[in-house]
């Protein structure tokens, strides 16, 4: 085991009934790190947290804190707290003796309770709200209550379960700056859990992306985005076409009917392959122009760009651009070798990266299904 590495998960699955949560999951999380598990709704990531917290037992598999096996410690024991997505903060309590509440149960004297509270809230920038009620507070408030609550017996590590679910998308934008800010500051270990791309590129020192109760791939934000896997953690991880291809050889693919140039090898010669580009990476140019063409079948102003789908060859690609150019407009395209990433086939091969049943709204509302089902 790594020197740095505060928890180690050894071959963990756990099972519902019949159903498989998780499966054989091994992962190695560091000492200060901000990590991140980021998937859908049932991929296991909370199944995950709960086993780390105590709060659920693994069917097989070692969870090693520092190296040893806390398999056995009942969750009051281990050196972690969690914030979960409701806060759990206690109504009848102010808000000094809801952060109060875990150092009286630690015997902790008065002066020095007094301490740590005015320490926490400063910290999370409440100071002042002592005594203010739970019930008179803003979401954002409450959940700075329950990560100064959270802290305030200084935990090793820190879970924390969707936090930001409930609060709108300005203070969620707030509260992730501040989140990290704070993880700094501290010093300690943050495994928080979510199915928001943005949150977890923006936040996270490492991403853990799962799907299917199972681990599709490590790696820190930029590597995540740059080099996905597999299809979908390219699909997941932002907006992807991704096309099958062949490599024809190291360095050229050949994928929508034409040949490119691209910085992958080590691929068998003619080896099928999922080919993934970027919406941000395709250049627009001139009709007849370009080494593929396609005619705009719809486009979006999202304010610092549009937002095209294109049909290329019956496949519908996104593209994005600051141009603007009407539908039904014929386009040639050009992709650099650096926009184009290769990859191997994988299960989820062909179930994405297409954009005939693309809409806004459709996205919006699988996000809003996933808060719920969380």
């Amino acid at each position: 085991m790594e020197d740095n590495a505060i928890i180690e998960l050894k071959s963990i699955s756990k099972k519902f009934e019949d159903e498989v949560i998780l499966d054989s999951i091994n992962l190695k999380i560091k000492d200060k790190e901000f990590m991140t598990f980021l998937g859908p709704s049932g991929c296991g990531k909370t199944t995950t947290l709960r086993i780390i917290a105590g709060f659920l037992e693994a069917d097989s598999g070692q969870v090693l804190f520092e190296g040893k096996d806390i398999n056995n410690l009942p969750p009051h024991k281990r050196q972690v707290n969690t914030i979960f997505q409701r806060y759990a903060l206690f109504p009848h309590l102010n808000v000094y003796e809801n952060i109060a509440f875990g150092l009286r149960i630690k015997k902790m004297k008065e002066k020095d309770i007094a301490k740590k509270v005015g320490e926490m809230l400063e910290l999370v920038n409440l100071k002042g709200f002592q005594k203010r009620d739970i019930s008179s507070l803003s979401g954002g408030q409450q959940q700075r209550v329950a990560i100064a609550r959270a802290l305030a017996v200084e935990p090793r590590v820190l879970l924390l379960d969707e936090p930001l679910g409930a609060l709108d998308l300005k203070l969620r934008k707030d509260m992730q700056v501040e989140l990290k800010n704070i993880q700094k500051r501290m010093g300690i270990t943050f495994i928080y859990v979510t199915h928001d791309q943005q949150e977890a590129l923006s936040m996270s020192d490492t991403v853990v992306v799962m799907n299917d109760g199972r681990i599709q791939q490590i790696g820190s934000p930029i590597d995540i985005y740059n080099e996905p896997k597999n299809a979908f953690v390219a699909d997941f991880i932002g907006e992807s076409n991704i096309l099958d291809g062949v490599m024809l050889d190291d360095f050229k693919a050949k994928f929508s009917g034409a040949v490119f140039q691209c910085l992958d090898k080590g691929f068998a010669v003619n080896e099928s392959v999922d080919i993934v580009v970027r919406p941000e990476d395709v250049d627009v140019v001139p009709y007849g122009e370009g080494t593929i063409s396609g005619v705009i079948t719809s486009n979006t102003f999202k304010g610092i760009h549009f937002e095209m789908i294109v049909d290329i060859d019956n496949f519908k690609w996104m593209i994005q651009t600051t141009d603007y150019y009407p539908v039904g407009t014929k386009i040639g395209i050009e992709i650099e070798p650096d926009a184009i990433h290769v990859m191997k086939k994988s299960e989820y091969s062909g179930l994405y990266g297409d954009y005939s049943s693309f809409s806004d709204e459709l996205e919006q509302l699988s996000d809003v299904n996933a808060v719920e089902e969380e």
